[in-house]
């Protein structure tokens, strides 16, 4: 299907219908928009099919992911050339301006996410012709849509700090010129709402995998209160996930990231993908239903036998060597995260591996965790890689409880401890690496670990500027204070809205 480019305050066509497919999210969405309203919410089915087109604009995201990395000490741009997607090489340089088409692209996503989850809450009374509408799991449907707004707004203030905040209908181009920013705090608070909203009417299991449940919602508002230094209320949320039971850290790190770890036991939230409805629309690579980000990081022009697993790739979003130097002896996840090409081939003759050297920022790693392979594409190869993003894993859970105790107005040093090397006995498998710090030195352990155990997943920039660390840890590759804690808004917007430009753009 081919989906036009979407500005922010577009009429888009929202009725989708599932198909009979691996992952729920593959649906044949009507393609001409020239229906009005009227048409829509007649049946539970159509608010059903509705909800699933909300949650479309999660994998429209997928850039945030290379970029919480490449902004950070984590990675590098790679690719081609410095002019090879540019709007990447210049976040790696903090050059960043005002017409990145990455960060466009992921405001315009964020607020068509908005902008559905609003046509549902329009007409959640009533639909367009006052005809009410009632079903079984209604109220969980919209417990739903409230968790999607909250992880779009969330989005959009981790990246823009202030953003235009609407709640109650969809926006049309008449209101546009209406808009102004919202304070950050305030957009929190609807985001709190939000989730506190769907964690009353959320189940705690669903039957679509990729649905999110009454834990996904409790994790994101722990990590909400988290980001706003609300160790308390983080701490007490967090605890409800981790006391439940209801998930556990797999034995091998490594295989979380294969087809066959996708939403396992350790998985609170994913965003799925699938090679199913497979595109060939190469103008709007981030518009299908797979992952580009996992093109994007693969190998240049790698040849080899039959056996050998990955496939080609672009050969951006590259480790450092910073990063796979954090890693001490023994710990389970620096080959898991950092795959040494070199190295691989060394230990795999039978391979008969060649490839191109990446050509730009080579660091001699590549990104193991989302490296392409074979059989997980289709259609047009580059756009169709069916892996999910492993948006909240329950290791991560773990290690904000763990920092949020430590951090608490009575910190739980022995809770936080007990967090942390849950996570680090996984990853070294064995009791002798555990750590018995407290107070400020727990602190900064609990940090390293999120760096080790997160890496290449899309939280490192975030985590160092939430935590004021930034600036010490990234000031030497070009990252200014008062300036680079956040992006800026996009251009377009700026002219059309009036909206003022973030400080330093």
């Amino acid at each position: 299907m081919k989906i036009p480019y979407i500005k922010l305050f577009s009429i888009v066509a929202l009725v989708a219908m599932l198909a009979s497919c691996k992952k729920w999210v593959d649906y044949n969405p009507k393609e001409d928009y020239r229906i009005t309203d009227l048409e829509y919410l007649k049946s539970e089915s159509d608010y059903r099919s509705l909800g699933v087109a909300a949650y479309a604009p999660l994998q429209w995201l997928n850039q945030i992911v290379p970029l919480g990395d490449i902004a950070s000490d984590n990675s590098v741009s790679g690719g081609e050339s410095a002019s090879d997607t540019k709007s990447l090489q210049d976040i790696d340089d903090f050059t960043t301006y005002s017409i990145n088409s990455t960060l466009s692209d992921l405001w315009q996503s964020s607020y068509e996410g908005i902008n559905r989850v609003n046509y549902m809450q329009q007409y959640k009374a009533a639909n367009p012709v006052g005809t009410a509408i009632n079903f079984a799991g209604k109220d969980a449907l919209y417990g739903e849509m409230y968790f999607l707004r909250a992880y779009y707004y969330f989005t959009l203030v981790k990246l823009f700090g202030d953003v235009p905040m609407f709640t109650d209908r969809r926006l049309t181009f008449t209101d546009s010129r209406k808009l102004t920013k919202t304070a950050k705090a305030e957009v929190y608070k609807q985001i709190e709402a939000d989730l506190t909203a769907a964690i009353s009417v959320l189940p705690a299991l669903q039957v679509d995998k990729g649905r999110a449940t009454k834990y996904a919602a409790q994790a994101l508002l722990g990590k909400v209160y988290l980001y706003q230094n609300k160790y308390d209320a983080a701490a007490a949320m967090l605890d409800n996930v981790i006391n439940s039971n209801a998930f556990t850290l797999v034995s091998d790190f490594s295989s979380i990231f294969l087809p066959s770890g996708e939403n396992g036991v350790e998985s609170v939230f994913e965003i799925q993908y699938s090679n199913l409805s497979a595109t060939y629309d190469w103008a709007h690579t981030t518009r299908g239903q797979g992952n580009l980000s996992v093109q994007q990081c693969g190998i240049r022009n790698l040849n080899g036998s039959a056996a050998m697993p990955f496939a080609n790739g672009w050969s951006f979003n590259l480790p450092t060597r910073n990063l796979q130097n954090a890693y001490t002896a023994g710990d389970k996840r620096k080959d898991a995260t950092c795959l040494d090409i070199e190295a691989y081939m060394a230990s795999n003759p039978n391979f008969a591996i060649s490839y191109q050297v990446a050509p730009y920022r080579n660091t001699g790693l590549y990104n193991h965790k989302y490296q392409p392979r074979k059989g997980e594409s289709s259609g047009q190869i580059e756009l169709n890689y069916s892996n999910n993003f492993r948006t909240i894993r329950f290791a991560d859970v773990l290690l904000m409880a763990a920092e949020a105790f430590n951090k608490a107005s009575a910190p739980n040093d022995v809770k936080a401890q007990t967090y942390l090397n849950r996570v680090r006995r996984r990853a070294f498998g064995d009791l002798l690496h555990d750590i018995t710090n407290t107070g400020s030195t727990l602190y900064e352990a609990i940090l390293t670990e999120r760096r080790l155990e997160l890496a290449m997943e899309g939280e490192r920039y975030f985590d160092l500027v939430r935590t004021g660390k930034a600036a010490a840890i990234l000031g030497t590759l070009g990252y200014k204070t008062g300036k680079h804690e956040l992006f800026p808004i996009p251009q377009s917007e700026v002219e059309v809205s009036g909206l003022t430009q973030n400080p330093g753009y």
